[in-house]
């Protein structure tokens, strides 16, 4: 980063996912915070600007994809950069596939002993008749589209006929869908740095008003609508025990640069992993730059730290 060369990044934002504006959003922050003395920032939209990418590759010397969701964090755009031959922040393919998929990852974190939920896939005919889903599970749960971000689709069910419904609106955001058991308690999440060494963040605690059941989309980008404590206050032993987790989290899904994972603080002490983002939202109040900035990396720091391991061994 001491070269006096100025930077050209390629700055993707928008895309084709339900999470579009909440992309071209960071994506103005982040622009905004990046130094125009170190760096040249063009914006693409891969919605409209993927053959512009491309023909302009040679000149772009890194990307900083802000891409939420779909065609832009499970890892099609990562392969896109990839065969272009330009380096981007965050995960690669793999990583970034595994993580986006919710029954994949849950899937490694229990090959890894990691604490999770017990699950179930619904099918399409659960949205009749859902009662073989209680089996193994029980009310209340959480339904899920297995591959959308910002709890978009998502819900909690009480009640069998809430079940039926959840699941037939999930079906409308993925042709896969997720009924997890309900794990009641404190909502915490753990941001992840690096690429080889990796350091794990202070951990925030989100605390939605109480007119919310979960956070939920409205809860998570409605200013005032959730209270967010950054050191989340717990004791000393739960803080390592949800650090190991998130970067244990991290491992299992062969993640790269950073990202957050979150989880839930039950009465008793124990720790779940819900999911693990692996392109975290980026703006200046988003969960884990406020994380970022407890550990000592203001906002522009931590773009440029990000920027720094994605030109890393590459």
């Amino acid at each position: 980063m001491q070269d006096k060369k100025r930077i050209h990044i390629a700055l993707l934002a928008g895309g084709r996912s339900g999470e579009r504006e909440v992309s071209l959003k960071g994506a103005a922050q982040v622009e905004k915070a990046l130094d125009p003395d170190k760096f040249t920032v063009k914006r693409y939209d891969p919605a409209t600007d993927l053959a512009s990418l491309a023909q302009e590759a040679p000149s772009i010397d890194v990307a900083f994809i802000l891409l939420h969701g779909l065609y832009g964090e499970d890892g099609t755009v990562q392969g896109y950069l990839d065969l272009l031959g330009i380096p981007y922040q965050g995960s690669g393919v793999l990583g970034s596939a595994m993580a986006m998929d919710k029954n994949i990852a849950k899937i490694m974190y229990r090959l890894h002993g990691l604490p999770v939920a017990e699950w179930e896939m619904a099918r399409p005919e659960d949205i009749l008749a859902p009662a073989r889903l209680l089996d193994n599970l029980h009310l209340p749960l959480v339904i899920k589209p297995v591959r959308a971000g910002s709890s978009l689709g998502m819900s909690i069910a009480s009640t069998v006929e809430e079940l039926a419904a959840g699941i037939k609106i999930a079906y409308e955001h993925d042709s896969q869908v997720m009924v997890e058991q309900l794990i009641k308690g404190r909502e915490i999440t753990g941001g992840v740095l690096g690429n080889d060494t990796l350091s794990a963040l202070p951990l925030v605690e989100v605390i939605p008003n109480e007119e919310f059941l979960f956070f939920d989309y409205t809860a998570k980008y409605q200013p005032g609508a959730a209270k967010e404590l950054c050191p989340a206050p717990i004791s000393e032993e739960l803080r390592e025990k949800a650090q190991q987790l998130a970067l244990s989290a991290h491992r299992a899904l062969q993640l790269r640069g950073y990202s957050r994972t979150d989880m839930i603080l039950t009465e008793q002490g124990e720790i779940y992993i819900l999911e693990t983002n692996t392109i975290p939202g980026m703006t200046l109040t988003s969960l884990l730059p406020q994380a970022a900035v407890a550990y000592g990396l203001a906002f522009p720091a931590l773009l440029e730290k990000l920027i720094e391991l994605a030109l890393e061994n590459r």
